[in-house]
């Protein structure tokens, strides 16, 4: 396994948003999460990618403190993953959107930022962030998917998170509201905002700074995008994510 502390592959910057050592969950009789060791640098896109069911869910719920964890430690922004002083600074939106049916989409974000001590002109500013101005009246039970997955990432923006954790916010969604929500995630990374964002699509993975790729509760490798190619000798993210796994399972069989 490959930890983001190795300097050989990249310039790192200094700041580090999570710091992972170590970590173990068990579910049932099984690793969720084996042993992982990793370092996430401030103000990046990281894209967490592998398969359904390899362990990317539980990471980010290991990191937002809500996961019990068997063995390691989880540092997010200089605190132990859920600390109190955390609630305001971290954002996190699950793969189901977390907003109430029976209320409108600005009294969702009201809610949210009332929780962490958010101001009028934040949730404003969220729900434009989303670009669902001209829906901020609609009740949430009325939403499409793509407006209930925006509304969900407005209530999780209304606290101006220094991190955000986003759980396959792209899942389901048709192209023309992925790339706009890419392009929101880029503008967020430019104001300084650290982006996590897993997905099993690998063709987003050209969207990330950094690349985490997961399986079987495992990082195999983290890396860049063009890193990637370089290293498997592939044009195609895909394969290249292909490639390091037949190397892994290689070098464990070998």
């Amino acid at each position: 396994m490959m930890s983001s502390s190795t300097d050989e592959l990249w310039d790192r910057p200094a700041d580090v948003a999570i710091r992972i050592d170590q970590l173990t969950v068990i579910r049932g009789k099984r690793r969720a999460l084996d042993n992982v060791t990793v370092e996430i640098p401030r103000g990046t896109i990281t894209g967490l990618l592998g398969p359904s069911g390899c362990g990317k869910t539980t990471l980010m719920r290991s990191i937002v403190g809500t996961q019990v964890i068997a063995k390691g430690t989880v540092t997010v922004l200089g605190s132990p993953a859920g600390s109190a002083d955390l609630r305001r600074r971290v954002g996190y939106v699950t793969q189901e959107p977390t907003v109430y049916n029976d209320l409108r989409i600005v009294d969702n974000v009201r809610y949210f930022a009332a929780l962490t001590g958010s101001d009028k002109t934040s949730v404003d500013e969220a729900i434009s962030a989303v670009g669902l101005e001209d829906h901020r009246t609609a009740f949430c039970g009325n939403l499409s998917g793509g407006q209930r997955t925006r509304a969900s990432l407005a209530c999780a923006l209304v606290s101006k998170p220094d991190l955000l954790v986003l759980d396959e916010p792209t899942v389901g969604l048709d192209p023309v509201l992925r790339v706009d929500l890419w392009d929101q995630f880029d503008r967020l990374s430019r104001d300084g905002t650290t982006l996590l964002v897993s997905s099993h699509v690998m063709d987003e993975a050209d969207h990330c700074g950094e690349l985490l790729l997961m399986r079987e509760g495992r990082i195999l490798d983290h890396t860049t995008p063009a890193r990637l190619r370089e290293d498997t000798g592939c044009s195609s993210l895909e394969e290249a994510f292909l490639t390091v796994i037949r190397r892994s399972t290689a070098a464990i069989a070998g």
